[in-house]
């Protein structure tokens, strides 16, 4: 049994059987139950509190609209599914928590006196999905225009272009738009003064380089020291679980790359990962190396964007020319191998688009013979510095109750000093065959957290070189009737094979009915897909779970009483991209 189990087990006992109801998945190492509507509050905080080994951390949430799905056999009656996901750190184990709702436009007891973060997470539910979270006291768009009309994620809600009319902005509506842009700081829960001074209130973005992106902040000043900070964002928001409804399996995954536009292919790993567990697909082991080789390329791309700009951020102009130079090495390779460069989709289900090519392993050892040095050289260019040191340390800082409570992962909660990484704790593509250090820092400032990444760089070295010593022969794709592009045996032998080649080519796949979820260890933090399969050749349900939209809730915790200035290095150290965020 495992850690999970017992804790259902558990919760049978406290609550009794009668409460619950069993769900069989794809990833077996997450148990999913139901839990009726009157009961799941008291659930979940008994979970979080009162358990032994509790789960601390919500994880993720997000809703299902079950209205028009096949395939629900043994699952309660719902219109709607609020689906929580909860993670333990001490038992190394995730439950995913379902709650069946009826009715058009259902409601549920809100759950942010258990988790601060569940904010931001209810009301994305409700923006997408129309269901309300009774005692939420922000009960507001998250993502969309606070006139948007229609709640997206529903299925009746229209998923192209083609399907809407012509788009027209006649004076009462433009009237209407421009007066839902006027700021009042009621609206956003903030005070225009304290009976003894007036506040001042600042726009920080959506379009300033220190928000790195689409990103606003509202800042309550008093004098030049914050009051407040609300962040504001949506400006990046392009649907992309709702696109997932509509492209089949295959063709969905260039879209991944566009979410942490950062991350390459190390977007594709966790998509492909959760769609090889419903289709029952086992890579050859070439498959795996050939991936984590290529996931922690980009691991070094990305780390190297986030220093140079971080370092910026703080005033250093010169090291962000070296880094961006460095990243284009990493793209020479990216390019030669995959085709592409920063967005190159090269992962396919199954396995990869094609073999390594010839002289591969010439261009990855030169650029690890190149690379080593450049990191010692930045380290006594910036690492030390005594001017980084003092507009970093101290700043932006939380302790690893305060991470855990709001859904940080990643080297936010690493530069806390809990030793925990996906790749270590959950191993997945072979990480467990591979060894590296996770490294750990004590003060959870920005400067720990710029700390973190850097020694990252050194790990990820580490790993391409055991990749590059190590690489398995065999096959760049399982042998498995749902892999895409599907294999060409026998196609010209007899005309059924060349008719499913065909079908597998331009339809896709035909995923099994089921659910899966698979976790990766990602450029900003813990990244995920939960999908969802009817038995179709598109997915019913894609939830993306990012690291960066949990890290974003923080910044008002962490930037009161500080200058602007010690947000913008704050903001920097995050280490997010809007894209990510908003997806």
């Amino acid at each position: 049994m495992g850690s999970s189990d017992a804790a259902i087990c558990d919760l049978h006992r406290i609550f009794g059987q009668d409460h619950f109801v069993s769900q069989p998945v794809c990833d077996a190492d997450i148990p999913m139950i139901w839990v009726a509507k009157d009961t799941f509050h008291a659930v979940l905080r008994y979970l979080k509190s009162s358990i032994d080994r509790p789960y601390r951390m919500l994880y993720d949430m997000t809703a299902i609209d079950e209205r028009v799905r096949n395939h629900r056999e043994g699952q309660p009656p719902s219109d709607f599914t609020v689906v929580y996901h909860l993670l333990s750190f001490e038992r190394n184990a995730s439950l995913r928590i379902k709650v069946a709702l009826l009715g058009e436009y259902p409601s549920l007891p809100t759950i942010t006196d258990t988790w601060p973060a569940a904010n931001w997470y209810e009301r994305e539910v409700w923006d997408m999905f129309g269901i309300t979270f009774d005692g939420h006291l922000h009960m507001t768009r998250l993502l969309l225009p606070p006139t948007w009309d229609g709640h997206p994620l529903r299925k009746e809600h229209p998923a192209r272009a083609t399907e809407m009319g012509e788009y027209r902005l006649p004076d009462d509506k433009q009237n209407r738009e421009q007066e839902a842009l006027r700021f009042k700081p009621e609206d956003w829960g903030m005070k225009s003064g304290d009976g003894n001074t007036d506040f001042m209130f600042l726009n920080l973005g959506p379009n300033h380089p220190g928000v790195h992106g689409v990103f606003r902040i509202i800042l309550q000043l008093d004098g030049e020291e914050i009051v407040d900070a609300v962040p504001d964002i949506g400006y990046h928001h392009r649907g992309a679980e709702k696109m997932a409804e509509r492209q089949s399996w295959h063709s969905y995954i260039p879209y991944t790359d566009r979410i942490d536009y950062l991350g390459g292919v190390m977007n594709n790993l966790p998509y492909v990962l959760a769609v090889e567990k419903l289709a029952g697909i086992v890579v050859p082991d070439r498959v795996k190396v050939i991936r984590v080789m290529m996931a922690e390329f980009f691991r070094i791309a990305s780390h190297l964007v986030f220093y140079g700009t971080f370092v910026q951020d703080i005033g250093a102009l010169s090291p962000v020319f070296y880094m961006f130079s460095d990243r284009e090495r990493v793209f020479d390779i990216v390019e030669a191998i995959c085709g592409g460069r920063m967005h190159p989709s090269w992962f396919r289900i199954g396995g990869v688009a094609h073999d390594l090519p010839e002289g591969w392993d010439r261009l990855v050892a030169d650029f690890l013979t190149y690379f080593k040095p450049r990191m010692d050289h930045y380290d006594r260019m910036l690492m030390g510095n005594k001017i980084l040191k003092k507009r970093t340390q101290g700043v932006g800082q939380y302790t690893v109750d305060e991470a855990i409570e709001w859904g940080v992962t990643g080297a936010g909660l690493r530069a806390c000093g809990l030793e925990w990484d996906f790749r270590k704790k959950q191993p997945y593509s072979g990480y467990d065959q591979f060894e590296f250090d996770i490294p750990i820092a004590t003060h959870g400032d920005s400067y720990d957290r710029c700390w973190v990444r850097v020694q990252e760089l050194r790990q990820s070295v580490r790993i391409i070189e055991q990749c590059l010593a190590h690489m398995p022969a065999g096959e760049y794709k399982a042998r498995h009737h749902l892999t895409t592009p599907p294999l060409k045996d026998h196609t010209m032998h007899d005309i059924e094979t060349l008719i499913n080649h065909f079908l597998g080519v331009s339809w896709g796949p035909v995923m099994p009915p089921g659910e899966a979820f698979q976790n990766i260890e990602a450029t900003k933090g813990a990244n995920g897909y939960y999908l969802v399969s009817d038995g179709s050749t598109m997915s019913y349900r894609t939830r993306i779970r990012t690291p960066s939209f949990p890290h974003l809730q923080m910044i008002p915790l962490i930037s009161r009483g500080f200058m602007i200035p010690d947000l913008i290095a704050t903001l920097g150290s995050i280490d997010f991209v809007m894209a990510d965020v908003d997806r």
